[in-house]
């Protein structure tokens, strides 16, 4: 079980739009291996094919927002659930990120954290979050995503 994070085939290959009957396809992003880990196999055992990032700017290049992603090259996700504390830049500002992109606005975000901070959790839904959600994830909050 080696866990390298995107080498999932050629993704360009995948310009159907993706029909409810699919599994959903979901970007984790987390700086933690355990607890991305963890989400990877909460997802899964909910039927969601997963790609994960260890942080939001790989996450971004994966989405086709980053530096290393040419114009035009976007990745079909149908939810992204990110880590809010990360080094670098927070799941905030990536969820700001994808929130100002006209290909991206659309997809859900849910944000995750450690914290229960209740000025944190309204900035990340009054920004557009879906929802937010307490670590450790369990299968019964995973199962509100669907």
């Amino acid at each position: 079980m080696g866990g390298s994070a995107g080498g999932c085939g050629d993704s360009s290959s995948e310009d159907k739009a993706v029909k409810l009957g699919d599994e959903p396809h979901v970007l984790a992003v987390d700086d933690n291996l355990i607890d991305r880990k963890l989400v990877e196999k909460l997802l899964k055992n909910s039927s969601c094919k997963v790609t994960t990032a260890e942080n939001a700017l790989r996450a971004l290049d994966y989405l086709g927002l980053g530096n290393e992603t040419l114009e035009g090259t976007v990745s079909k996700v149908n939810l992204i659930i990110t880590d809010y504390c990360m080094p670098g830049m927070t799941g905030y500002e990536l969820l700001k990120k994808i929130k100002e992109s006209s290909l991206l606005k659309e997809v859900p975000v849910v944000i995750m954290s450690s914290e229960n901070i209740p000025t944190r959790i309204s900035q990340c839904l009054e920004e557009g979050a879906k929802m937010f959600m307490l670590k450790p994830l369990k299968q019964s909050d995973v199962v509100q995503l669907k």
